[in-house]
């Protein structure tokens, strides 16, 4: 077969890729330490199925979650089924139903490829993996304050650099819309105008809801740029008291990691869809994409309304990107005929062994060939580098 053919039989999907080393196992190593963060903060961990009937993972994003997801009829029971494009929902069914006994708050952590339907400009990628936790049962401030304190101190643990978080407030533009007697039509014009920070698509808008949302539009920067100004805008009611706990998030985040720039956008509501309160994205310096995202939602399941929660995930496909590269690894080569015991008492030490599997004249080109950077010299017994010098 012809290298053509060969490259064209390869060839993946839009979107789908393979992951090759080092790159496979970093991004895996990754998703371990990640875990172990996650369960040192006393997250327990849950592994939900790839596949699971359709209407438990409409729950709780609705239909904004369904033109994600693919979807197949199960032979079996000849019921609709999805592949999950986001893990939440999955665990909230689980602590709606399989732990809908234990103690609240519960907290929960995850971690499992999804996939999309689609990607976006700034993730491509249709398949990549998602870590994250969920705190569930609970719909205080500290709450909130865990969460995202969590997510950046395991973004900083990673070796990220240059981290920030983008607060978003979704449910306030509603909440304003509401107060000033928008019609639907209106409110999702209001809605599109301050997503895309359009100050002229207000234009047509009553001089007080025009006044109102382009101020809500100049709210977006620094806490310290924008809080104040923030906190001066003639709201009232639900408005006020949605606009309230989101400024003392905000400045207690800010409070609490003073090294970690903390961004203010409450006009923003694209992909918070299905979040009740705060919603929150993570950046790092010139790394394209979030990181991660979370916010506060209803952890819905088959039955009920369910309970307040908070939660996020992480991108893996992002946070490769942000992390420090993988570190070479040391790769022994043991020519053939090395005794088990002699192999298995080296990795034990903790060379990675690459056994000689037939007899050759050269075993330090076969070493090379391999990728080995060091070699068991079988007249010594001694570890030593491919380059002469001795290892350890």
């Amino acid at each position: 077969m012809s290298m053509p053919e060969n490259r064209a039989k390869a060839l993946l999907p839009e979107g789908l890729r393979d992951d090759l080393p080092p790159w496979a196992e970093h991004e895996a190593h990754l998703v371990d330490c990640l875990m172990a963060i996650f369960a040192a903060h006393g997250y327990e961990r849950v592994a939900p199925p790839l596949v699971e009937f359709e209407e438990s993972l409409l729950a709780p994003a609705g239909a904004a979650s369904a033109t994600s997801m693919f979807r197949l009829l199960d032979p079996v029971s000849q019921r609709m089924m999805a592949l999950r494009s986001d893990m939440t929902p999955q665990v909230a069914r689980i602590a709606q139903t399989r732990l809908a006994s234990r103690a609240r708050p519960l907290r929960l952590s995850y971690a499992g490829h999804v996939l999309r339907v689609k990607g976006t400009q700034l993730r491509p990628a249709r398949q990549f993996r998602q870590a994250g936790v969920e705190l569930i049962g609970t719909d205080c401030l500290e709450a909130d304050l865990e969460i995202i304190g969590l997510a950046t101190e395991a973004l900083t643990a990673l070796g990220v650099r240059g981290l920030s978080v983008d607060l978003v407030s979704p449910t306030l533009v509603p909440a304003i819309a509401a107060r000033l007697g928008l019609d639907r039509e209106a409110a999702a014009a209001a809605r599109s105008a301050l997503d895309a920070k359009d100050v002229g698509a207000l234009a047509t808008f009553p001089q007080e809801a025009r006044e109102l949302l382009s101020a809500l539009m100049r709210c977006a920067g620094t806490v310290a740029e924008t809080a104040d100004r923030l906190a001066g805008l003639p709201l009232a009611g639900e408005a006020a008291a949605i606009r309230d706990r989101y400024l003392a998030t905000a400045r207690a985040v800010a409070e609490r990691a003073p090294d970690l720039m903390v961004t203010l956008d409450p006009g923003e509501i694209r992909g918070f869809e299905y979040h009740n309160g705060i919603g929150f994205a993570l950046f790092a310096r010139n790394v394209r994409g979030e990181l991660g995202r979370g916010g506060r939602y209803r952890a819905k399941g088959p039955e009920g309304d369910g309970e307040p929660a908070v939660g996020f995930s992480m991108y893996l496909d992002s946070l490769i990107r942000a992390v420090p590269a993988p570190q070479a690894v040391r790769r022994l080569y043991c020519p053939f005929g090395t005794g088990p015991e002699r192999a298995a008492h080296l990795r034990g030490e903790g060379w990675r062994t690459i056994a000689g599997l037939a007899a050759t004249d050269d075993p330090e080109g076969e070493a090379r060939r391999l990728g080995c950077t060091h070699i068991l010299d079988r007249d010594t017994g001694q570890v030593r580098a491919l380059d002469g010098q001795e290892g350890s």
